[in-house]
């Protein structure tokens, strides 16, 4: 998508704190995070939301799970995290490629905070 914010981030067409990188997926640092950990993983391939994820294309879906769970490891969240998506407007998605916010580094409450 040429006019997508994480497709130019993947591109490096705009500049982003890079976290973690392979062929599936990017994770880099919110710039605008909410806890002290607060980075965001999205697939390489464009996927608008979680309402788009098929059988085609899931297994990225997966694969960032599985490096989800890699991060909150090696950055040390043992007392737990939060892995937020929202999807769609009424949701509060700004950016229509999906991603997954992984939270941590201070209590959370329930639903929101």
């Amino acid at each position: 998508m040429d006019n997508c914010l994480f497709c130019k981030i993947i591109k490096g067409e705009i500049p982003s704190d890079k976290v973690y990188e392979d062929d599936l997926c990017y994770a880099f640092k919110d710039i605008n995070p909410v806890a002290p950990i607060h980075v965001l993983v999205i697939p390489k391939e464009h996927i608008a939301s979680c309402g788009e994820i098929t059988s085609e294309n899931s297994a990225a879906t997966a694969h960032i799970f599985e490096v989800i769970s890699k991060l909150a490891k090696e950055l040390d969240l043992k007392d737990g995290f939060r892995v937020v998506s929202n999807c769609g407007e009424a949701a509060g998605q700004t950016v229509f490629h999906l991603h997954f916010h992984l939270l941590g580094g201070r209590q959370f409450g329930w639903p929101e905070g």
